[in-house]
């Protein structure tokens, strides 16, 4: 399996973002002991503002302080300001944190520029957190050079097809299980009833290489296209990247949503999830909240469907949020429980008996799958979640060999500059400011300026 080189010193000027606290209110708890077991401790979380980690915040004071006595004072930020602002504290040894959200494209990463405590040790030394329940994709894409877990999974990802089945029906149209992007275009060009005010498709638009470039990417190595060859050529202007990302950014103009050079994840999450779209490609995490009936019109009526392909036999993406544990850190014990209580099998029955089982941040455990209360709410998307996980190939997710890790990313530091600044000029295409053809021929200029690095 191919490692990436040496990673440098992440690159890019980073944004100051703005957070918002949500801090949780001590309670009591137990006993004395080492920093962590009811002495009062306090430790800092940072998290993506998606529902799952909205959850976890909700339920931390009533259960997990109180049960511990350790207080939990929450940061939740929008995906694009929390990669911002998670990169700055832990690449400058900021020491914020004891907690933060990363995700597969971090954790080995970071594991080896050593701004990370290793979790294995504290996973193997706990008895009640079964460490070998956890997905092996999740674990291996969380895991450092040296084989060890440097992130716990809190709720792992593929992406499929979801559409509004009451949708599809009024128009006689059946979605194949394994639909192609043809398919999906000639779909979108039908459902499109802009004088409803819904839309074909929600697809993402918002600049950012884990917003636009996260489905974007895998259209491109479903349509034979790829960042870079093996030997570092790159191939952002390439034909097939080329076609792919056209085709992208047509399918958006001519069928989409509006604002689309602005959405991200949580608008088409909100899009869809109010009726607005008919179709919407991403995480298949989202399918927990589109079937709970407070948050989503479209509960009970939503198909899914493999993500859709072109010349590859599937194309979805592999991707975890987890938490991690900054090496600066000074409250390491209380830090691993809070990690151990979030990520572990009692966290999930936990939501499921206290906020619905649909909620369940699944993904990440093979004893999730097992159990039936789940089973029952997630009917719909259960099987076809965890294969897709298990379909996933970071080594070969296109039709060439590639040089770094990665489905949805290339696993190499300077990807996120690279990616986020030819995201920037997608984005712009998909609000009709330049062409395509101009915002991939500065892609390419920017692409050659990182393969010299590597070649």
């Amino acid at each position: 399996m191919p490692r990436t080189r040496s990673p440098r010193r992440w690159r890019g000027t980073l944004a100051v973002a703005l957070a918002v606290g949500l801090a949780s209110t001590a309670c009591s708890g137990a006993g004395g002991g080492s920093s962590g077991d009811g002495d009062g401790t306090a430790i800092t979380v940072l998290m993506v503002g998606n529902p799952q980690m909205e959850d976890l915040a909700k339920v931390t004071a009533d259960n997990f302080t109180k049960q511990t006595g350790i207080t939990v004072r929450f940061t939740i930020l929008p995906e694009n300001e929390l990669r911002d602002k998670v990169t700055q504290d832990v690449a400058t040894q900021g020491g914020q944190y004891d907690v933060a959200t990363i995700g597969a494209y971090e954790a080995p990463i970071w594991a080896q520029n050593d701004w990370l405590h290793e979790l294995s040790s504290y996973a193997d030394a706990d008895t009640g957190y079964d460490k070998a329940d956890l997905l092996q994709p999740m674990v291996a894409s969380l895991s450092g050079a040296d084989g060890k877990l440097y992130a716990a999974p809190f709720y792992g990802e593929s992406s499929f097809l979801m559409y509004n089945k009451e949708l599809f029906a009024a128009k006689g149209i059946t979605m194949p299980e394994r639909p192609t992007w043809q398919q999906v275009a000639q779909f979108a060009a039908q459902l499109d009833d802009k004088s409803a005010g819904v839309a074909g498709i929600c697809l993402r638009g918002l600049p950012g290489w884990g917003e636009l470039f996260a489905p974007l990417t895998t259209v491109v190595n479903t349509f034979g296209g790829t960042w870079f060859e093996k030997d570092w050529t790159p191939k952002v202007n390439a034909p097939e990247f080329t076609e792919a990302t056209k085709f992208y950014v047509d399918l958006i103009r001519s069928h989409g949503q509006p604002g689309a050079p602005q959405a991200g994840f949580t608008e088409c999450l909100n899009t869809f999830g109010q009726g607005k779209a008919a179709m919407w490609y991403d995480a298949t995490s989202a399918a927990g909240t589109l079937e709970d009936a407070n948050s989503s019109t479209v509960a009970g009526k939503v198909g899914y469907a493999y993500a859709p392909v072109n010349k590859t036999e599937s194309s979805g993406w592999l991707w975890a949020w987890a938490l991690a544990m900054p090496k600066t850190t000074k409250n390491a014990d209380a830090a691993w429980k809070f990690i151990s209580w979030a990520t572990g099998k009692e966290y999930e029955a936990l939501i499921g008996s206290s906020l619905g089982w649909s909620r369940v941040p699944a993904g990440k455990r093979q004893s999730t799958y097992q159990i039936a209360e789940y089973r029952d709410s997630a009917t719909a998307f259960a099987d076809i979640t965890l294969k897709s996980i298990q379909e996933a190939d970071p080594v070969n997710p296109g039709v060439q060999p590639r040089p770094a890790l990665g489905v949805q990313f290339v696993g190499i530091p300077e990807f996120a500059d690279l990616g986020t600044k030819v995201s920037q000029e997608v984005s712009a295409a998909i609000a009709g400011q330049i062409t395509v053809d101009k915002a991939l021929a500065d892609g390419q200029r920017l692409a050659e300026d990182v393969a010299n690095k590597h070649r």
